[in-house]
């Protein structure tokens, strides 16, 4: 009968998540209390196709329609629903001249929207690469590619909290963007850097834009080119896009956008891009994060002792025979005393777990000199250990301030 065919079609094609497209998966997304909630809506029409109660399915998607006319995804299953009342369906989407292109788009969107409610971290479990933020971070936000989601934390006593997450789109290439021009989207760790509202931008930004800091450092430390990477909206006619379809931005629907504005602060709101987040149980995820900040002390605590070997080892080889490590050498063998101490500890992994990012307030003090100067260091983990391979001195909030004056 052509009901139970698109029955068996959506269930295959939308919902194809090996061990875990279960009944309850698709209940929890159907009773999403976000309102107003496209996904919800479009799992509960889901539901209800699973239950073969078509009917409701329709009025369902109706509404799902009356609340974003815009949406493409939608109207596909609608058409799809009043087809298959008169024939069998051999596919999901059989619109008379729809591109081959185009449905491919609409079905991958369908299947990473619902990917939000059946592949979900167990709970109490925790993001591996946030793993402490500084007070100044209210919030920080972790775009996972491949679930297609902007999850957004809150800043619970240095520990991520999970508050809310958006469907997004990533560059049509995929990830790890290398040059000017690849459609990629970067893979690591960034800061919005600023606010570019609706009346600065053409349609095509939808309601606003929040330029990240892409490249950082450690991007051009490795050649990599490029820019103009955002968190954008849609054009005013358009709901949502699919997976990958930006030149490298990560796209949000417009009330999604509007939405997560409340929860970036420019020049602090961290964001870091994954393939991949992996979510750890509270155990490993606090193990690691000592490991790091241990050798983050250890750092500390050897260059306090003024022993310059100890202090140099910290660093991969290639910084070793640079003029800086000779320099770091006679400064360190000519000081009295030196006092370091660290506040305001953010720590980060990049998503292949290989390079850790802690930043940080120094305040530096010797017989000679002293100053307060917020710091990055990049750690490479090679053969178990964790060397600095970029030590970078930041820019003060006042020399920003002076900059843009």
């Amino acid at each position: 009968m052509p009901w139970r065919r698109l029955l068996i079609l959506l269930a295959t094609l939308v919902l194809a998540w090996p061990g875990q497209a279960d009944e309850a998966a698709i209940r929890l997304a159907a009773t999403d209390n976000r309102l107003p909630s496209p996904e919800a809506l479009l799992a509960k029409t889901l539901q209800e196709i699973r239950a073969s109660r078509l009917d409701t399915a329709l009025n369902n998607v109706n509404q799902l329609i009356s609340m974003r006319p815009d949406f493409r995804l939608a109207h596909l299953i609608r058409g799809d629903l009043l087809l298959a009342r008169a024939r069998p369906l051999s596919t999901m989407g059989e619109a008379p001249r729809a591109s081959p292109a185009s449905l491919s788009d609409l079905r991958e969107e369908a299947r990473v929207r619902l990917l939000r409610y059946i592949d979900q971290p167990e709970a109490g479990y925790l993001p591996k690469q946030v793993l402490q933020l500084a007070p100044e971070h209210k919030y920080a936000l972790l775009a996972d590619a491949a679930r297609a989601r902007l999850y957004v934390f809150e800043n619970a006593g240095g520990v991520p909290r999970l508050v809310r997450d958006y469907y997004m789109t990533i560059g049509r290439n995929g990830t790890d963007k290398k040059v000017e021009g690849d459609k990629k989207t970067p893979v690591g760790v960034y800061t919005v850097s600023q606010h570019l509202p609706r009346q600065r931008l053409s349609d095509f930004y939808g309601s606003g834009a929040y330029p990240l800091n892409y490249p950082n450092e450690w991007d051009r430390l490795h050649g990599r080119s490029g820019h103009g990477i955002w968190i954008h909206g849609t054009p005013s006619n358009t709901y949502s896009r699919p997976p990958r379809a930006s030149d490298g931005c990560v796209v949000l629907a417009n009330p999604d956008l509007d939405d997560l504005g409340r929860y970036i602060e420019v020049g602090k709101t961290p964001i870091i891009i994954a393939d991949r987040t992996e979510w750890v149980d509270p155990v490993s995820w606090e193990m690691q994060r000592q490991e790091i900040l241990a050798m983050l002390d250890l750092w500390r605590t050897d260059w306090e002792a003024r022993e310059a070997q100890r202090f140099l080892r910290h660093y991969v080889p290639e910084m070793l025979d640079k003029t800086w490590a000779a320099n770091k050498r006679r400064n360190i063998e000519n000081k009295a005393w030196i006092r370091v101490e660290l506040s305001d500890i953010s720590v980060f992994l990049y998503p292949d777990a290989r390079l850790a990012v802690t930043s940080f307030t120094q305040v530096y003090s010797s017989d000679s000199f002293s100053n307060s100067t917020p710091k990055r260091l990049y750690w490479r983990l090679d053969d178990g250990q964790w060397r600095i391979a970029l030590e970078q001195t930041l820019q003060t909030k006042t020399q920003l301030a002076a900059r843009g004056r």
